[in-house]
């Protein structure tokens, strides 16, 4: 019974370990190759899982000793301090520009001809 206990603890380890190797970003990896750590748990089915966790495995990010409710969470950009926002608001905008010189246009023809029209009303002062 002892030995069947075992041998599914190892197991457990050597596919626990397997899938969080093949899971690690190449870059995050420590020591060794990625191909290295996966040869190295399947060939070595005690070792190669325990030298994984202590050795290969990437460290944490978060702060050590800092619970999760005290940890600084990531504050939204306001709408000024963002870029990108900033970009889109001094593009203009074709339609916009296109339609507001029609209205100028208009306006200036609209202007011509009330002054046309109120000259040609108008008797010719002597």
């Amino acid at each position: 019974m002892a030995r069947v206990v075992i041998a599914v603890i190892e197991l457990a380890l050597l596919v626990f370990c397997l899938i969080d190797a093949v899971q690690t970003p190449e870059t995050r990896m420590r020591n060794l190759p990625k191909w290295a750590w996966i040869a190295l748990i399947i060939i070595l089915p005690l070792v190669g899982p325990v030298s994984w966790l202590i050795a290969g495995r990437p460290r944490r990010a978060q702060s050590v000793g800092v619970p999760a409710y005290e940890r600084p969470r990531p504050t939204p950009r306001a709408p000024d301090d963002d870029p990108e926002f900033l970009a889109s608001l001094k593009k203009p905008d074709s339609d916009h520009e296109d339609r507001l010189k029609k209205w100028e246009e208009d306006l200036k023809r609209r202007e011509e001809e009330l002054r046309k029209d109120t000259s040609d009303e108008e008797p010719p002062q002597s």
